[in-house]
């Protein structure tokens, strides 16, 4: 009660946040006549005296970005009305503000979001160090990048895109420059490739400065249950997955367990006596029980057999064309092409529709996408959906939501919720609502959450010989189009989700879309003609439109996620125009079958509803919007879950990522080669002759083996330990000194230069293969640490703990491997230098969590280095090939000192 007062009498928090943004609009709006009366060379030339004030002139230091904001806001209004004919509303200006202040603006749609970025991408493009602003699909990178390209490329900033099929040459060229546009997945994807990179120059990317993410909701929360993956192929086990789904069909429901829930499915007790017998009738069982550990790899088989045939559906999860099985993505509704579901799932699916089964993949590199944007110093987001997820944007990224007001008022009329008992009863009651408006010439977006949904309602309207359009993942090519004239009169239009779809519904219709399919070949005066025809064309329905009611928007279900029907139904009544919007449900719905309140079904039946009745009440909305709460606190703790795992790899991934990047960088590597060396042979030293021991007990014989198997020298350490008065530290020294004159013939042998990109090819290859071994540990730690939880202990302090010592273990796995390899490498001096830079072909996928995207032929090593080199000649008897030995190496005369205190000296 003393909140509401307070909040009457002083405004939200959220409104005193908008409120200190007016003085500096009012600033900008000061300056807008002066920079109106520049001429375009005058307005262009700002770009370089910007800069020049943020550089400092005459020994003085440069101004900050806050201080250049009124005025290069005010340049780039002009610049937009200039090119694009549009002019920035104060809240617009605002937008920007919250955008160059890391926050997420959140905007109602049709308030030109697009539009808002130009305002934070230029003044934070201005230092150079690159803007990226990242969409949720390539078109609409392409789309943003030419049209906001033409603003940026009009005051003198370069722009670039970052689409699916560049290759590495046109990706580094658009990270060059100014601002790049591209989607959250190519990012990621760039990300990781670069880190599997051998040479500092192949890389694409540049160090992090500032992102703003379009539809900052869908793609850090939404899409942020899942990781991305970069993955191999592993062993070929096609043949079981065909062999294994054939049995499946024998099961019966008693046989399983089904959480919708949890979106889990596992074998009952009978169930796996059942499948026992049906795998050892197929003779597929090689021992009497299904968990014994010979059978590991067909219980994985039959898991996610399983999992196939009960929990995902054709059209719903997944459609099947071209001979493969094409994941649904559930936010956006539309194929996610070359992406394929990891573990062997996919797999599985492949053999359940019987379209042939690829290999399946383990995993080279990964990461969330919480990780990866929370490595830009500065993160800033926008969406007309953000202030129901406000808690986690600020506990996960550190990101304040402030809502931005519309520049006119919302005229639209949300309905309340009708609830009926059957599906049949609600599609019949849309059928009638559609009928009725299309009538009076109102238009509807009709918004389902599934392809086979969308069709069963086609097939309703089609019975009534209504004409629509169907938009979903089959009909994805024409999306823009589709949607664009969703506004015109009368029209009606089925889409199976309208998040992120980044196209305006106008009223009457989108005249730019209709004059760019209309107009096609035509040119001069005929073009010109018809241009002006269509613009008038679309002003007289846009007022029919209008008197009809505008858009009118149905929801023919409720979706797990609050956000989503608010995108659906922000389609409508933008920048003021009139509107309606209603949502349809059942009690067969997944929502109110699964998460829905008990209590409902036995209420409609007590109320008696009659065969077509609806209930509509507001307590029916609260009672969904909590069970939504419901839904959205569960998928909050998955992510939260999911970060707290992955924070534990990433610490490691920055260490591995980061040695990468020193390596790659160094003109020598010899040192950090001498020291691994080094601290292998006091390890062996220490672990074979104990601290104070006698050199009777020490273990000589195992020491002089370990030598062998890791420096491939046959030293006499057996007999060294029986000379009188020996001392571990003669030990010491006399295996260091045999190493080191061991490593100084192979220096001088191989020459300089080969010597140097030996070692830097080989510390990289070791490094990722063994971190690509260490990845598929922490993948099997990962997925059996929840049963520590049976002990009574907690499953992540287990998993940092035995994570940390896999780490360790796997740095000295990449000491012992590269010692033992360098110290056995020999020399072929027809092969060039450059060989060693050849990366043995092996294909990768790309994944996007469980969904994996085709990638390039850029793979790891199937073996840590090619043990094959050619050599510059330098021959120890001869001091004139000396002269290119680097200077921390070993100097080729064998002395065994540096060549900086020796010959170079």
């Amino acid at each position: 009660m003393f909140g509401a007062i307070a909040k009457k009498l002083f405004g939200s928090a959220n409104d005193r946040t908008v409120k200190s943004y007016l003085k500096t609009v009012q600033a900008i709006n000061a300056l807008e006549a002066q920079t109106a009366a520049l001429s375009d060379a005058e307005l262009q030339a700002k770009t370089a005296e910007f800069r020049q004030k943020l550089a400092g002139q005459d020994g003085k230091p440069g101004v900050d970005l806050d201080d250049l904001l009124p005025e290069a806001f005010a340049v780039v209004r002009e610049a937009a009305k200039r090119v694009l004919g549009q002019r920035h509303y104060d809240v617009q200006l605002i937008g920007g503000m919250v955008l160059h202040d890391g926050r997420i603006a959140e905007m109602k749609t049709g308030e030109g979001k697009t539009l808002v970025a130009t305002l934070a991408v230029y003044l934070n493009a201005l230092p150079g160090t690159g803007v990226h602003v990242v969409t949720v699909n390539d078109y609409l990178a392409r789309r943003d990048s030419e049209w906001m390209g033409r603003v940026y490329n009009f005051l003198g900033l370069s722009t670039g895109v970052i689409v699916h099929g560049l290759d590495d040459e046109e990706r580094r060229a658009a990270y060059a420059c100014d601002v790049t546009y591209g989607t959250n997945n190519e990012y990621g994807f760039d990300y990781l490739r670069d880190n599997m990179k051998f040479r500092r120059e192949d890389m694409v990317q540049r160090p992090f400065s500032f992102a703003i993410v379009d539809e900052v909701d869908s793609i850090l929360i939404d899409e942020a249950r899942t990781p991305l993956i970069i993955s191999g192929p592993s062993e070929d086990t096609t043949d079981l997955y065909v062999r294994v789904n054939a049995l499946v069909p024998q099961l019966v429901a008693a046989d399983y367990e089904k959480d919708e829930k949890q979106r889990t499915v596992h074998f009952t007790e009978d169930g796996t006596g059942h499948i026992e017998e049906i795998l050892r009738a197929a003779d597929l069982l090689k021992s009497d029980s299904l968990y014994d550990i010979e059978n590991i790899a067909v219980v994985h088989h039959a898991n996610q057999a399983l999992r196939a045939h009960v929990l995902f559906t054709r059209d719903v999860d997944y459609i099947v064309k071209d001979d493969k099985v094409i994941i649904i993505d559930e936010f956006t509704g539309r194929m996610m092409e070359g992406r394929r579901y990891s573990d062997g799932l996919h797999q599985a699916l492949e053999a359940k529709e019987g379209v042939s089964v690829q290999t399946e993949n383990q995993t080279l590199a990964s990461i969330t996408f919480q990780n990866y944007f929370r490595m830009y110093p500065k993160l800033s987001g926008m969406t007309g959906t953000a202030s129901t997820e406000a808690a986690e944007f600020a506990d996960i990224y550190r990101l304040e939501v402030v809502e931005i007001p519309t520049n006119v008022g919302v005229a639209r009329i949300d309905g309340d919720d009708e609830v009926y008992r059957s599906a049949r009863e609600k599609y019949e009651a849309i059928v009638t609502l559609i009928a009725e408006c299309r009538e009076k010439g109102q238009p509807l977006l009709v918004g389902t959450v599934s392809i086979e949904k969308s069709e069963l309602l086609s097939d309703f309207l089609k019975q009534r010989n209504i004409p629509h359009h169907v938009l979903n993942a089959r009909h994805h090519d024409q999306e823009a189009f589709i949607v664009a004239q969703a506004g015109r009169l009368g029209a009606v239009t089925i889409a199976t989700n309208m998040a992120g779809r980044g196209t305006d519904i106008q009223l009457g219709g989108n005249a730019d879309m209709r004059i760019l399919q209309e107009t096609q070949g035509m040119e001069g005066e005929l073009k010109a003609k018809m241009e002006a025809q269509i613009r008038a064309e679309v002003l007289v329905e846009k007022d029919k439109v209008r008197a009809a009611g505008g858009l009118y928007v149905i929801g023919t279900e409720r979706h797990e996620s609050r956000r989503i029907d608010n995108q659906l139904r922000g389609r409508s009544g933008r920048q003021g125009d009139p509107g309606a919007s209603k949502f349809f449900l059942s009690l067969e719905d997944d929502l109110l079958r699964i998460f829905g309140s008990e209590r409902m079904d036995s209420m409609l039946q007590r109320l008696g509803l009659k065969e077509g009745e609806a209930i509509i009440h507001p307590w029916i909305n609260k009672a969904l919007e909590k069970a939504q709460q419901k839904v959205e606190a569960r998928n909050y703790e998955i992510r939260k879950n999911l970060l707290k795992y992955d924070d534990v790899m990433n610490d490691q991934r920055k260490v591995v990522y980061e040695q990468r990047i020193e390596i790659m960088g160094a003109d020598n590597v010899a040192d950090t080669v001498r020291d691994m060396r080094e601290e292998i042979a006091s390890e062996l030293v220490d672990r074979h002759i104990p601290e104070r021991a006698y050199a009777e007990q020490w273990n000589s014989e195992g020491l002089q083996a370990e030598v062998h198997r890791l420096f491939a020298l046959d030293l006499p350490i057996v007999e060294w330990a029986k000379e009188e008065g020996i001392a571990d530290q003669q030990i010491r020294e006399r295996l260091a000194d045999a190493i080191e004159r061991r490593m100084a013939e192979k220096a001088a042998n191989f020459g300089p230069e080969v010597m140097r990109m030996v070692e830097r090819s080989l510390l990289l290859q070791v490094l990722d293969q063994t971190w690509k071994e260490h990845l598929h540990h922490l993948d099997y730690l990962r997925q059996a640490i929840g049963l520590r939880a049976y002990a009574q202990k907690d499953p992540l302090n287990e998993y940092k703990r035995e994570a940390f010592s896999l780490f360790e273990q796997m740095l000295v796995r990449v000491r012992e491997q590269v010692t033992s390899i360098l110290s056995r490498v020999e020399v072929r001096a027809e092969e060039p230098p450059a060989e060693l830079f050849a990366r043995p072909s092996q294909p990768m996928r790309e994944s996007r969590g469980e969904a994996l995207e085709g990638g390039e032929d850029d793979g790891l090593p199937s073996r840590p280095v090619s043990q094959s080199r050619a050599a510059v000649a330098v021959d120890p008897n001869d001091e004139s090939t000396w002269k290119a030995t680097p200077r921390n190496s070993p100097c080729p005369c064998g002395s065994g000192k540096k060549f900086k205190y020796c010959h170079g000296k």
